[in-house]
């Protein structure tokens, strides 16, 4: 056997070897991106495990209390979350004393929500240990690599915001 063929085939063995390690659906983005929505969730609610502060609530409460005064039909969108769970999750929210309600002034019909004190008070009690799950779950990366991951994951979402909608691939989108 020449060189180039004891090369080609040690090259051959390594890639069955990497193969067999990491299967193919290790390399499709889509399985990817669910195994690492499951961990993130997995380890933030590890985190707070005793707090009484599931992670959809705590998605919720994030984001209204950055978002003071906003409605809970744009708080649905954001949080990706259809307005019917994301009434409830306000509901529990509201029940903790964490969140209230008010009317809007020019539609009635719609409810402002804003962070009470206690819900404030809450943020900045568990915000260090919910960042601290994050760097966590990107302490296999380098800093510059977290960067660039954050910049890529960020681009990906951005570039495919249009399918950002509760029940997206579970349902089919109503026609027009």
């Amino acid at each position: 056997m020449t060189i180039t063929r004891e090369i080609i085939s040690a090259d051959r063995s390594s890639r069955v070897e990497a193969e067999a390690a990491f299967p193919h659906y290790r390399r499709v983005p889509a399985y990817l991106i669910r195994r690492l929505h499951m961990i993130s969730t997995a380890v933030i609610a590890e985190e707070f495990e005793g707090e009484d502060m599931p992670v959809s609530q705590w998605a919720v409460l994030t984001i209204i209390e950055a978002n003071p005064e906003i409605d809970q039909s744009r708080l649905a969108g954001v949080v990706s979350i259809d307005k019917t769970n994301t009434g409830r999750l306000v509901d529990e929210l509201e029940a903790k004393g964490l969140v209230e309600r008010r009317v809007n002034e020019a539609d009635r019909r719609v409810w402002m929500l804003r962070c009470t004190p206690l819900g404030h008070k809450v943020r900045k009690r568990l915000r260090p240990r919910a960042l601290a799950t994050q760097e966590m779950l990107l302490s296999c990366l380098e800093p510059a690599e977290r960067e660039l991951f954050i910049d890529l994951m960020s681009r990906v979402v951005t570039a495919n915001e249009k399918y950002a909608r509760p029940g997206a691939g579970r349902r089919k989108p109503k026609s027009r």
